[in-house]
């Protein structure tokens, strides 16, 4: 028989588990973890949370831990847009660096070991490549996932991804269950291990040239997301590559990728050297042109969460105080809620003349120049606005408001493929941008892609109604809140509703 937790253990068991395994559960969680302090700590909970916290690490407790609070349930070609990103791009990539030496991959948070084996089998089947010639070390704190990783044998569901033919090149039937070829078997190494933990041997620098760590970051406090990525960053060689979950991006946690898009996914590479500016950009046409896929290198330093700040920046740049150099008959500073204002009332030559006269201290500040982008954009002059977007993502990468103003200038040019894209990384960057995800419905619909416009325009709906005032004065083209939302709700209806 178990005792409920009282309120108290039920926090000391959350700040244990944040200390232990890294994993961070917010205030709707505590449930849950109610739930599962009590089965684990049965009669006696101040006991079992005493032994937890004394517990050496790793420990048989802290992994049946991991097990109960981590999703481990996985499947072979999980978001196949990644993994073929692997193969086409990643894969060659580093065959070349490598100089005929295998390419080192790490598979972190392996589970039962679905996503290192698919790596495996992706290798042979894309590239043709031998044994030899891809080394996956596959690690993952639950014991139990490892165990039957190692044993490699899988049920019909685990193989729902993978095209009958596929099927008999690589497993054999045993019983109910599907047996992995011992080739790929041999290819990936298990380790448990604990990735909230330093650990010099696992991220020895360079020792990787490849590294997915999908769905892990998700469960980790900011802090140990970071300590975790910087670990990362420092293991994986030059010119390596990092993929994470869908729901996951490097936002505010390093500046030590590039981003890339392509294959309709977006993942991450490691640059060269501290510093090294982007690389020309590229664009992949969505999958529905049919064309072959090109690396789309994104610009990247450090993320700056520009658009959901931009509001405050300004807001506190207007009342900054003169820069010395005024001398005594310093003017007054200028008023940029008037040139916001201005923005709202599509003014855009009273929004620039106020931006323009700034100190230039203020004028090259990274809120002020996308405020400015947004006001030439909306006065038609595209090619300046351009051009300040890309200096914007010359020195961050990650600005998801600077590949929106990209977007609206590409939509406007007529260059429907590029729009799309930089809108998707406005949403992938920031995931709440209701702004973005309301034009990708928009394009899809228009570009005959009637599910996916269906889907992303009902999450337009839902992020409309709740997105901050200052993005929408920003981003909203003078429309309120209210109109955008009835403009969503048309183009569902349009579509004949959500489903």
């Amino acid at each position: 028989m178990s005792i409920e937790p009282s309120a108290a253990q039920v926090a000391q068991f959350r700040d244990l588990i944040l200390d232990r395994l890294g994993l961070q559960f917010d205030e709707t969680k505590l449930g849950n973890l109610a739930r599962v302090l009590a089965r684990h700590g049965g009669r006696d909970n101040a006991a079992y949370l005493a032994m937890l916290a004394a517990e050496p690490e790793p420990s048989e407790a802290l992994h049946r831990l991991a097990v109960d609070l981590t999703v481990t349930e996985t499947y072979f070609y999980r978001n196949g847009e990644q993994i073929q990103a692997f193969a086409e791009v990643a894969m060659p990539a580093c065959l070349q660096a490598r100089e005929g030496l295998p390419v080192r991959v790490l598979s972190a948070g392996c589970a039962s070991g679905e996503e290192p084996y698919t790596l495996a089998i992706a290798a042979r089947e894309t590239m043709g490549l031998g044994a030899g010639s891809v080394q996956i070390r596959a690690v993952d704190a639950n014991p139990a996932m490892l165990a039957k990783a190692s044993a490699a044998r899988y049920s019909v569901w685990s193989l729902r991804e993978v095209n009958p033919a596929m099927r008999a090149r690589w497993f054999a039937r045993d019983g109910d269950l599907y047996a992995l070829s011992d080739g790929v078997r041999r290819s990936v190494r298990f380790e448990q291990r604990n990735l909230a933990r330093e650990d010099a041997e696992l991220w020895a620098p360079g020792s990787y040239d490849i590294v997915f760590c999908r769905n892990v970051l998700m469960y980790f406090s900011p802090e140990q997301a970071e300590a975790a990525v910087a670990r990362i960053a420092e293991a994986i060689a030059p010119g390596g590559y990092l993929f994470l979950g869908h729901a996951e991006t490097l936002r505010g946690l390093s500046s030590d990728f590039h981003l890339c898009h392509t294959h309709a996914t977006f993942y991450y590479r490691r640059k060269s050297q501290a510093g090294e500016p982007a690389p020309a950009m590229k664009f992949s046409l969505p999958a529905w042109e049919g064309a072959p896929f090109q690396p789309l290198l994104l610009n990247d330093p450090a993320w700056a969460n520009v658009i959901a700040r931009a509001a405050q920046r300004i807001d506190s740049l207007a009342v900054a105080a003169p820069p010395a150099d005024y001398g005594q008959s310093a003017p007054a500073q200028p008023d940029l809620h008037h040139a916001l204002s201005c923005l709202h009332k599509e003014q855009f030559e009273q929004s620039l003349a106020l931006i323009e006269k700034l100190p230039q201290q203020h004028a090259d500040d990274p809120d002020v120049l996308l405020l400015k982008a947004v006001s030439l954009s909306q006065s038609g002059a595209l090619a300046e606005a351009q051009n300040i977007c890309r200096a914007l993502l010359a020195r961050d990468e990650l600005n998801a408001g600077a590949h929106y103003v990209l977007a609206l200038c590409r939509e406007e040019e007529g260059d429907n493929p590029a729009a799309l894209t930089h809108y998707r990384s406005a949403a992938y960057l920031d995931p709440g941008f209701a702004l973005a995800r309301l034009h990708i419905g928009v394009l899809e619909r228009r570009m005959a892609e009637l599910d996916a416009a269906r889907r992303d325009l009902a999450q337009a709906l839902v992020l409309l109604q709740h997105e901050d005032p200052s993005r929408l004065l920003l981003f909203g083209g003078g429309f309120p809140r209210s109109a955008l939302i009835d403009l969503c709700r048309a183009e569902l209806t349009a579509l004949g509703g959500p489903r």
